[in-house]
């Protein structure tokens, strides 16, 4: 997308000024995506991380750019509120240690091969025998890509977030086509059965029973691959959607 360019310097005063100016924004955005949101999620919560967005986009806009500092304020908000929303993706307190294991290992098993890794070459990061690693799988099965299933009772899709036919903003637009870009390019670099297991589950829409039929394997597998394919774009998503460096 862009290049890596260095911080334009600021007073401390400039900084603070242009903070102020846009906190507006925050809460403008949060509020948007609160509405959609389960009761059980603080508005506070999404705010405060919105101003981290918002300090993030301040620290690292370049003016030079073909793009305004509003819309790309928009756009790390969103993203940090994002990001706070996907740590309420339904997995229990005491198994979201083991899913940050699994996904750093996943990315450091990519870097070491340059390519993807094998259940073997992960399990191996890990530490641990390919059974242990696929009894893991087994206990993650309820992962998701990005959503908050399971929330106060309702079944919350992140994507619902990034544009709406309403609110085509740049931003979102950004965001949608950046969502799709990782996604796209993390499916093309995984396992052909795990990439077959998703594409059935999410856009054919089939059950774990009927993928089992169609692929003649256990739903035992197919759920190890199914937890292994969403941790595989997780980790990806977390390196590349939205980004800690953001458009620059």
């Amino acid at each position: 997308m862009y290049a890596i360019y260095e911080p334009v310097e600021r007073t401390k005063e400039e900084r603070d000024a242009l903070i102020l100016e846009h906190l507006p924004q925050v809460n403008w955005i949060a509020q948007r995506i609160h509405e959609k949101l389960p009761p059980s999620v603080e508005l506070d919560d999404l705010i405060s991380a919105g101003v981290i967005g918002l300090l993030a986009a301040v620290d690292n806009f370049d003016p030079s750019r073909n793009t305004s500092l509003k819309t790309y304020a928009e756009y790390k908000i969103r993203g940090a509120i994002l990001d706070s929303i996907r740590g309420l993706d339904g997995i229990p307190t005491h198994k979201r240690k083991r899913l940050k294991q699994v996904q750093q290992a996943i990315a450091a098993a990519e870097r070491k091969l340059k390519g993807t890794p094998s259940e073997e070459d992960i399990a191996k990061e890990l530490g641990i025998s390919l059974a242990e690693y696929q009894q893991w799988m087994l206990e993650l099965r309820a992962v998701s890509l990005g959503s908050l299933q399971n929330v106060d009772g309702e079944d919350v899709d992140i994507l619902q977030f990034l544009s709406d036919d309403e609110d085509a903003t740049p931003a979102r637009l950004l965001e949608r086509a950046e969502l799709e870009r990782v996604i796209t390019e993390g499916m093309s670099r995984m396992p052909e059965n795990e990439r077959l297991v998703l594409s059935l589950y999410y856009k054919e829409e089939l059950n774990l029973r009927e993928i089992a039929e169609v692929m003649s394997l256990h739903t035992t597998r197919i759920s190890q691959l199914r937890a292994q394919g969403i941790l595989r774009l997780r980790s990806l998503m977390e390196r590349k959607w939205p980004s800690e460096r953001g458009l620059y």
